[in-house]
């Protein structure tokens, strides 16, 4: 197994599937103060080349392969090559977003497509209040002991029954 592995890494170059941006496709976002890939990318690997108005992953090796990217960009100048359990070897992955669902469209190497449409939400953008019915939070008690815990919390620690 650990000889897989090995290979495996010294052949990728110890990389994963991380996304790359298919350069004759991006617009840069046409030049906003962030591209939409900067913006939505978890660990912050998107950039834009001021030079040449095209977004890059900076980090490749630290992708983690989330298609958040992906799936957000206007011009679909993003890809992130597909596992082998869903899109074999040459198979394509193209995520088509509209404003209520997102278009799955598998291409494999013969040339088949497979599409899968899935609901990007059930409620309204924005409309969702995280905090609501929460306490407002007492900042004085952020350094008290037991704070994070259920026993903060008034509870009592759970218990291994013998």
């Amino acid at each position: 197994m650990f000889q897989a592995n090995y290979m495996f890494k010294f052949l990728t170059g110890g990389l994963g599937m991380p996304s790359f941006v298919i350069t004759e496709k991006c617009d840069g976002c046409k030049a906003q103060d962030k591209t939409a890939c900067q913006y939505i990318c978890p660990n912050d690997l998107m950039a834009l080349n001021r030079d040449l108005m095209k977004a890059y992953n900076q980090e490749p090796e630290q992708c983690w392969e989330c298609y958040n990217c992906v799936k957000i960009c206007p011009q679909q100048a993003i890809e992130v090559r597909g596992y082998q359990d869903f899109s074999p070897l040459g198979g394509n992955v193209i995520p088509m977003r509209g404003t209520d669902s997102i278009m799955w469209t598998i291409k494999f190497r013969n040339g088949a497509l497979k599409r899968f449409k899935f609901p990007i939400r059930l409620t309204a953008e924005g409309s969702i209040d995280a905090y609501a019915g929460k306490p407002e939070a007492d900042l004085a008690k952020l350094k008290q002991a037991g704070f994070f815990t259920h026993q903060g919390a008034g509870k009592a620690m759970p218990t291994i029954k013998k």
